[in-house]
C-alpha cells in the first residue's frame, strides 16, 4: 500500500512547531516532504508557501503549512490555482475544514499553537474524509471560479 504524500513548509514562525509534526508524522508512517529543513530568521513566507503550494496543487499530495499564526501561510496558499487551504485553530475546524471544504492545506500557527493540540488538530484533518454530496456542488463552484 502507497503511503500518503504530505508536503510540510514553514517559514521562522513556524519551524519549531513543524518539526513537531514531523515527527509525529513520521510515527504514523506518511511520506513526508519537508521543504524547509533549515531554520531560516531572515525567511519570507510567501516563498516557501509559494513553492510549497504548487507541489500540492498539482496533484498527489496533501500540505501542511506552518507560520507564526497559520493565517499568512493560509492567504498565500489559497492564491494557488488548486489550493483549498484552510487556516485552523481547533479539531472541528479541522474536521470540517475537510469534510465540507476537501481542504487540501492545512495551515498552522507556531506561536498560537502547542505540540498537543497541533497533533490532535493534524490527527483530526488527515483522518477526515470530504462529505461530497452538496459540499461537492460547492467545491466545484470554487473551481469553476478560479479557471475562469
Amino acid at each position: 500500500m502507497k503511503k500518503e504524500r504530505i508536503i510540510l513548509a514553514a517559514d521562522h514562525g513556524g519551524f519549531e512547531l513543524k518539526e513537531k509534526i514531523k515527527k509525529y508524522l513520521a510515527s504514523i508512517e506518511f511520506d513526508v516532504e519537508d521543504l524547509s529543513e533549515k531554520f531560516d530568521e531572515a525567511d519570507d513566507y510567501p516563498d516557501i508557501c509559494f513553492k510549497a503550494a504548487k507541489k500540492v496543487g498539482k496533484g498527489g499530495a496533501r500540505g501542511i503549512f506552518f507560520c507564526g499564526t497559520g493565517i499568512g501561510m493560509c492567504i498565500c496558499a489559497n492564491k494557488v490555482k488548486g489550493i483549498r487551504a484552510a487556516h485552523v485553530n481547533d479539531e472541528l475546524e479541522a474536521r470540517l475544514s475537510k469534510q465540507h471544504n476537501d481542504a487540501n492545506v492545512l495551515c498552522l500557527g507556531g506561536r498560537v499553537l502547542d505540540e498537543k493540540k497541533a497533533t490532535v488538530i493534524v490527527r483530526a484533518w488527515l483522518s477526515s474524509s470530504f462529505l461530497e454530496g452538496r459540499h461537492q456542488r460547492r467545491v466545484d463552484k470554487i473551481k469553476q471560479f478560479e479557471n475562469s
